[in-house]
């Protein structure tokens, strides 16, 4: 029981991190780029197409170093064995 509270305990410890920032930013930014191109279908939105996807591909692009140095960890964890 008191195993399952510890880990319980650390679990609410930890905090957010920049993997579950980086997901949340791919996953808004598909969704950015959806609802505009449906608001654009229907007449709602005056925007190029361009436009919508690069701020799209903008806003996960802030994000991009957060993965490009989590995979560099992968690649050295590999090479180093």
């Amino acid at each position: 029981m008191t195993e399952e509270k510890t880990k319980l305990a650390e679990t609410e410890k930890k905090k957010t991190g920049a993997k579950e920032y980086s997901l949340f930013a791919q996953i808004f930014a598909s969704v950015w780029i959806i609802v505009l191109t449906l608001c654009k279908g229907f007449g709602i939105v005056l925007l190029e197409t361009n436009d919508i996807i690069y701020s799209g591909i903008a806003i996960a692009g802030i994000f991009m170093p957060v993965y490009f140095s989590i995979w560099l960890e992968k690649i050295r964890d590999i090479k180093l064995g």
